[in-house]
């Protein structure tokens, strides 16, 4: 039973790894008040999800393509600049597993927990607007935002594969960000807090300690219009209880990538961005690309 509910919670939780180690830079890059920006993204990731080895688990592979819709508005508040994002992600996972030396797999398709997001840059970013933006010159930046991950996912507590998690989950983070000539230097550090999900595996509760993450980030700005970044995360905790018994699930993850972004035209931009990990002790060890 055991080996059972410590598969079924990373195989449910799988988004929700790939949440608490999303990579993003220039989240507080200073932009024009009162744009509205709406977007397309895709993301495939691959990978495996590392288990306490004296588990007998092996193949633990999981591949999931998310399509994700976005818009975001700027806006001024008290004399700083907001802005508020929501993300909408739809999802196709399929994961295989070896339990005891038996085949298991399973593939699901649907929407995935939403996220909207609060962001206010604190010091060093005036709310600005376009005509006006073009004098701006960036030193130190400061912000703080928070993300709040809303379950409308696919959850079924019968299954062991889920694409939603069926639990809110909550970030603030603060970031600051140090421009230098054409080059940019950032660091952010959160806090994933997640409320309690009462149905797990039909008839069990499971609990999580919160998961502290942390990302840093090079920018080199090569023109006006094109960027690139070399991209390091870091997140640390997220123990798990069900039904009031701890787990050896903590997590300790590295993860390093790149991301190059680039104007096409004046209202479009493209971005790529790829991480891997680094070093995973528990949880999601795979490869992304967006």
């Amino acid at each position: 039973m055991k080996n059972l509910v410590i598969t079924s919670f990373l195989l449910c939780a799988f988004i929700r790894i790939l949440y608490a180690q999303e990579i993003e830079p220039r989240a507080y890059s200073n932009i024009p008040v009162n744009l509205n920006a709406a977007g397309f993204a895709y993301s495939l990731s691959h990978g495996s999800v590392i288990t306490d080895a004296t588990l007998p688990l092996k193949d633990l592979e999981v591949t999931t393509h998310i399509p994700t819709i976005f818009y975001m508005r700027t806006f001024s508040f008290l004399g700083k600049l907001g802005r508020m994002q929501v993300t909408v992600p739809f999802a196709q996972m399929a994961g295989d597993v070896k339990i005891a030396g038996r085949d298991t797999s399973g593939t699901r398709t649907g929407f995935a927990d939403a996220r909207v997001r609060f962001g206010l840059n604190l010091f060093g970013s005036p709310p600005l607007p376009a005509k006006g933006f073009q004098g701006y010159e960036q030193t130190t930046i400061i912000g703080a935002s928070v993300v709040v991950s809303v379950p409308i996912g696919q959850y079924d507590d019968t299954k062991l594969i889920n694409i939603g998690s069926n639990r809110w989950g909550f970030k603030p983070e603060i970031g600051v960000s140090h421009q230098y000539d054409r080059l940019y230097f950032e660091m952010y550090a959160g806090i994933w807090f997640s409320t309690t999900n009462h149905d797990f595996l039909q008839t069990s509760t499971l609990r999580q300690d919160p998961i502290f993450s942390f990302q840093w980030h090079a920018i080199y700005a090569l023109n006006k219009g094109i960027w690139l970044a070399i991209d390091g995360a870091h997140v640390n905790g997220g123990k798990t209880k069900v039904n009031g018994v701890y787990s050896d699930s903590f997590q300790r993850n590295w993860r390093l990538g790149g991301t190059c972004s680039m104007a096409l035209g004046k209202q479009h931009t493209l971005k790529i961005l790829y991480h891997s990990g680094v070093a995973t002790k528990f949880g999601g060890d795979f490869n992304i690309i967006t």
